[in-house]
């Protein structure tokens, strides 16, 4: 599999991904750091992809998604952005509905 191959299969499986430098539990730089705060701030259940962990992946995904930088969140598939995308979308509230909607939608699929 190739490693666009390989992005669309971790899209395909996780509703809401963050790709970023490290892991949730010890991110490994300050934007993806913030990127994950606010998630966990807006009670979003996310899969975390580590980069730096997987070097085909980190030198595809900027030419994938159109966007140089890390972290990179995407929602049901779509991009959503960096870390300041995502710290606006929490202040505004707007990460919180997105999240919740995921839930409601993942519950309604295994009803």
């Amino acid at each position: 599999m190739d490693v666009n191959e390989r992005i669309k299969a971790v899209l395909a499986g996780h509703p809401v991904v963050l790709f970023m430098k490290g892991t949730p539990q010890f991110p490994m730089c300050g934007f993806s750091s913030r990127a994950v705060r606010a998630l966990e701030d807006a009670g979003a259940q996310f899969h975390a992809v580590n980069v730096l962990a997987d070097p085909e992946v980190r030198a595809a995904l900027p030419h994938y998604a159109n966007w140089p930088t890390f972290p990179q969140l995407f929602i049901q598939g779509e991009l959503i952005g960096g870390c300041d995308i995502v710290e606006d979308l929490k202040a505004s509230g707007e990460l919180a509905r997105m999240a919740c909607e995921v839930r409601q939608a993942n519950q309604a699929d295994q009803a």
